[in-house]
């Protein structure tokens, strides 16, 4: 859910590799599911029109005499006027959309699973603790809220300090366990500026329900602003300022307090 929408960013166009969609997840994952429902919906129209057709054709007639050859006979395939070829090609072509389909969505998802990484990705330490989320960014700098710059690609390392934990944020179609001694890589580029809300989607103890973050997509030269003076405020530490068990990240007070209280009692 948007939570304070403050602008349109330029959106990225979907690079094209032949009919496999290309682009950020939204948009790979919209083509999805557009394509399948237009798809449903030629074949549920084709398929309730071939049987209202049927029906009215052989309804009850009392012009229509018993025994008539043209009727078709229960239990029986239909013969004499290419019936045979008609299941035929419903069958060839049916095999050959499916086929088509599951090749072309695996295509897909497999560029979702495997994207190219460009030089200029934002790579960020995901850690989940029960119950709230620290981001940690390259030079050491730790905080409760991630904060990333629009229409670039993201790329998050997750894992977790405890127990099993599941980080997703549904506008931005990314959603990814947090596994102990596991760290797992997903990625994300967010086309519009605004503020997005993250959770928790594995059940993870009493606390559970208030284990959120806040995702904050800015402009670039906002998001450099904002990262440089990290940088000159923690310096390389490795942890920054911040420490997750106290409620505290960075510089700044995390906003999964109430979640941290919650995991100490």
């Amino acid at each position: 859910m948007i939570l304070d929408h403050t602008g349109a960013g330029v959106g990225l166009a979907p690079l094209q590799n032949g009919i496999v969609p290309r682009g950020t997840r939204v948009q790979v994952f919209q083509q999805i599911f557009d394509v399948f429902l237009v798809l449903g919906t030629l074949v549920g129209v084709v398929v309730v029109g071939y049987m209202l057709y049927n029906a009215y054709k052989y309804r009850a007639d009392a012009d229509v005499k018993r025994g008539n050859e043209d009727l078709p006979t229960l239990g029986e395939l239909p013969t004499g006027s290419g019936g045979g070829g008609k299941l035929f090609v419903s069958f060839t072509l049916s095999a050959v959309i499916v086929i088509s389909l599951i090749a072309w969505t695996y295509g897909a998802l497999a560029f979702v699973e495997d994207p190219p990484t460009p030089e200029d990705t934002v790579e960020v330490e995901v850690v989940g603790f029960q119950f709230g989320w620290k981001f940690i960014y390259p030079n050491g700098y730790q905080d409760s809220t991630l904060r990333v710059p629009v229409d670039t690609n993201v790329k998050l390392s997750i894992t977790s300090e405890d127990v099993f934990h599941n980080i997703g944020v549904p506008e931005l179609r990314v959603k990814s366990d947090a596994i102990p001694g596991q760290t797992t890589d997903t990625w994300f580029i967010a086309d519009e500026r605004g503020t997005y809300m993250a959770q928790c989607y594995e059940l993870c103890g009493v606390g559970h329900s208030y284990m959120t973050a806040e995702v904050k997509v800015m402009p670039q030269d906002e998001y450099e602003a904002w990262y440089a003076n990290t940088t000159a405020e923690n310096g390389t530490a490795s942890g920054g300022n911040g420490t997750a068990g106290n409620g505290t990240a960075g510089n700044g007070t995390a906003s999964n307090s109430t979640a941290h209280a919650l995991g100490g009692a």
